[in-house]
């Protein structure tokens, strides 16, 4: 984003995948300064981007572009994803959002990550965001959730508009033992890709494009209120 306008980074003090949109209420929050313009807070990506917009400083920022996350959120990984969480964030707070993940599932100890590909793609939308506002096409309650192919750029096919696919249920959580023989529990892994044809996010990434799905804010499944009128009514 550098040179792209004023640029300050607030992020939390460590990998917080699958905070949601949790928010801290019960303890006051804790900010630290990295350098000039980085931030670190003691919290989730939802406060991160809470405490930035809402008087973290003396000023307030145009845009929240959330990334790069090492790892894919595609599908139902939206639900669960503190990267998504922080651009929907800083959409209820009235600013133009932007989620980006890099698709490096599957790859396994120092495994190459291109986040230069990632980077590239993050840049071009973005500004395309500032010549032409998204909130003229798509209205105000749109997050841009981005995912790239974990490949090098020239290898990147271009730039699909998805929907989301989803998942088959997770795997069964994985039994261990502390040190003093007390069972503790690891979340397993998410399910393999179900609804994953053309058009869906799983499909572009997975054919080697970046994948642009518009979400809302807004969870009302609208197409089911008047059978559910008829049913409470029943």
């Amino acid at each position: 984003m550098q040179g792209l306008g004023e640029l300050t980074v607030v992020a939390p003090d460590r990998n917080r995948s699958g905070a949601s949109n949790s928010l801290t209420l019960d303890v006051p929050l804790r900010v630290g300064k990295h350098e000039p313009g980085v931030f670190f807070v003691l919290g989730t990506p939802t406060d991160c981007v809470h405490l930035a917009v809402s008087g973290l400083f003396d000023f307030e920022p145009d845009m929240v572009v959330s990334g790069i996350n090492d790892g894919a959120n595609l599908g139902d990984d939206v639900l669960y994803s503190g990267t998504v969480a922080a651009a929907t964030e800083g959409r209820h707070l009235g600013k133009p959002a932007v989620a980006i993940s890099l698709n490096t599932d599957g790859l396994r100890g120092e495994g190459q990550r291109h986040f230069e590909t990632g980077g590239h793609f993050a840049r071009l939308i973005v500004e395309k965001l500032i010549a032409a506002p998204l909130v003229h096409a798509l209205g105000r309650a749109t997050i841009l959730n981005v995912n790239v192919p974990n490949i090098p750029i020239a290898d990147v096919k271009g730039i699909q508009v998805t929907r989301l696919g989803n998942r088959h249920r997770s795997e069964k959580v994985i039994r261990a033992e502390d040190p003093r023989g007390r069972p503790v529990y690891w979340v397993g892994p998410a399910g393999k890709s179900q609804d994953a044809g053309p058009g869906t996010d799983f499909h572009a990434v997975a054919q080697g494009f970046v994948s642009v799905t518009p979400l809302t804010v807004d969870l009302t499944n609208h197409a089911e209120l008047d059978n559910l009128r008829s049913w409470v009514g029943a």
